[in-house]
């Protein structure tokens, strides 16, 4: 058996035969020119996705505190208060 029937038949307790009898069904439904392109498709995906798990996630940008309005100072308790002008 190549490595990835062995990997196949160890992760899904599939034997030999039933191995065979997938490949054959697949050859049927796909082709002999399709499964190449199905295999190097389904490699990709399985590179990047061990490649994905592998790297340490970023960590999330700190957002920055919202700065509220400045609002102006009370005037001081003892400060002269305006006179109304009459007239």
């Amino acid at each position: 058996m190549t490595p990835f029937t062995t990997v196949l038949a160890g992760f899904l307790g599939l034997g030999g035969p039933e191995v065979i009898i997938i490949l054959i069904i697949l050859l049927v439904l796909f082709g002999g020119s399709k499964l190449p392109e199905l295999a190097k498709g389904l490699g990709k995906s399985i590179k990047e996705f061990k490649n994905a798990t592998r790297e340490e996630p970023t960590p999330a940008p700190t957002p920055t505190p919202a700065v509220a309005p400045v609002s102006p100072a009370p005037a001081p308790a003892n400060a002269e208060k305006p006179v109304p002008r009459v007239g």
